[in-house]
């Protein structure tokens, strides 16, 4: 798994354009656990990713969600944007409604990491008051800012968070 100099050269020291999926299934919200991010040691994130150069951002997302979940999506309406900014990282990301299409959620993986160096470690759909125990700094801030998290869809504008 990797650590966290590992990480910061990775993924910091430049803006990354990010984009990611909030799937709500019988008011449960799918996340993703991210070892080794976050001052707690792990993070809980919807499923997403980069941006590559030239591929849009519904292709991303829907390709980010089949590598992590084995989910297949069908993109919905564009909800809010969330910038992070903690040095050396600096992500704009894009969030999205999504809708399960096919497939059996199974935790994947993140091609950008060497197979035996990967930080997902656990996927789970929470309900409304299993989310409201992750500790603040165990989940993406965006969250924090809904007030009610499993209100998280309901956001809409620009966040920003700078640590």
């Amino acid at each position: 798994m990797l650590d966290q100099n590992q990480l910061s050269k990775s993924f910091g020291g430049k803006i990354r354009i990010r984009v990611g999926g909030l799937l709500v299934e019988k008011s449960k919200i799918l996340l993703l656990k991210h070892q080794n991010l976050g001052p707690d040691g792990y993070l809980w994130l919807p499923p997403g990713g980069g941006v590559e150069f030239g591929e849009s951002l519904i292709d991303a997302l829907k390709k980010e969600f089949l590598e992590e979940t084995n989910l297949t999506i069908e993109v919905g309406k564009y909800l809010f944007a969330n910038e992070f900014i903690n040095d050396p990282y600096h992500a704009i990301e894009l969030f999205f409604e999504v809708k399960r299409v096919s497939g059996t959620l199974k935790l994947g993986y993140d091609p950008e990491l060497p197979k035996n160096q990967q930080i997902l470690t656990e996927a789970k759909f929470f309900s409304p008051e299993e989310i409201e125990l992750i500790p603040d700094a165990a989940i993406h801030n965006a969250f924090n800012a809904a007030g009610e998290r499993h209100k998280i869809t309901d956001l809409r504008g620009l966040f920003t968070f700078k640590h």
